[in-house]
């Protein structure tokens, strides 16, 4: 499988990240496992987490979603075939980009994934309150110590990502090599304005999360009543169901009907070739369904099916 480089780091990615959001939440221990491996064996190699998954899942305190995944490793022997990423700011329990939390954040990772190092290490949102000088600096501290590879940022404005970048010129600081924005056919307006620029000029890795819009672009939400099929997500999906997002779906219908794919699998192929998108970020709840989203990858498509999405999307 081709494989795409994060950033100007180490590391060379496949077209899709898989999500760790569900380990522990709508997947079980078991289930889990049987995700990663199907996962992994088929080539892919980005797992993506975080501390706080899942947190909000009833009983759970967070950090459930790395200690699946370090007992998964453990079990496996598949560390040297993945990269593992990770996330910290947004756990109640270690908020913040402070030093001190970064530092000590690090180590409940480190220990719930139990890997000697994390492949890349990501702020999970901003943190206005601590200088970037003084975050970058606890990260570059964390690569030093051989805890941490490379780091990233998710859920960063394209004018504070700018400037992250220019503190770590100015400072000689690691930089970010990877960004996480939301975007996806139905929330493209912020990332291809103001980001988009800003990482393809820059070389920055690019792990776009929300790639299926919490499941509207699979298809199977096309109608206020289809909301029922999800309590969990009819929230998040009820605010697509418009003349746009019925565009949108009926673009999709016609490009999975010419290669015989499912609207989910064009949306994330279209993903996959937009220029700078290094993988986007897909979950799954069950084996079938995670071999559905990896035959993304197989996808071509044409420019003229590309540009009709991008026109009913527009």
């Amino acid at each position: 499988m081709h494989k795409r480089p994060l950033g100007k780091s180490s590391f060379s990615i496949a077209p899709l990240a898989f999500g760790g959001n569900v380990f522990g939440w709508s997947v079980d221990e078991a289930r889990s496992f049987e995700l990663l491996d199907a996962f992994v064996d088929a080539g892919f190699n980005l797992i993506d987490t975080a501390d706080m998954y899942s947190s909000w899942a009833p009983g759970n305190r967070g950090g459930e979603s790395e200690t699946i995944i370090g007992k998964w490793l453990k079990q496996s022997g598949k560390r040297e075939q993945v990269v593992i990423a990770t996330k910290v700011a947004k756990w109640n329990e270690q908020p913040g980009l402070s030093p001190v939390n970064i530092q000590q954040a690090v180590e409940g990772s480190l220990k719930r994934l139990q890997v000697d190092c994390i492949d890349l290490y990501q702020a999970h949102e901003d943190d206005a309150s601590v200088p970037l000088a003084e975050t970058l600096g606890a990260f570059a501290r964390l690569i030093e110590q051989g805890k941490v590879r490379a780091i990233g940022a998710s859920n960063y404005s394209a004018d504070r990502f700018a400037e992250a970048l220019a503190t770590s010129r100015e400072h000689g600081l690691p930089r970010y090599e990877s960004v996480q924005p939301e975007y996806h056919l139905a929330n493209r307006a912020g990332y291809e304005a103001e980001l988009e620029p800003l990482v393809r000029r820059e070389q920055i890795g690019v792990i776009s999360y929300y790639s299926l819009a919490s499941g509207f672009l699979s298809g199977k939400y096309r109608s206020e009543a289809d909301l029922a099929k999800s309590a969990a997500r009819s929230g998040a999906v009820k605010k697509y169901l418009n003349p746009r997002g019925m565009q949108i779906l009926a673009a999709l219908d016609a490009v999975a009907a010419a290669h015989g794919a499912t609207p989910a699998q064009v949306a994330l192929a279209w993903l996959m070739a937009r220029p700078g998108i290094t993988a986007p970020i897909a979950s799954a709840t069950s084996v079938a369904q995670l071999h559905e989203l990896m035959g993304a990858a197989q996808l071509t498509l044409a420019w003229e099916e590309i540009a009709a999405l991008d026109l009913a999307s527009a």
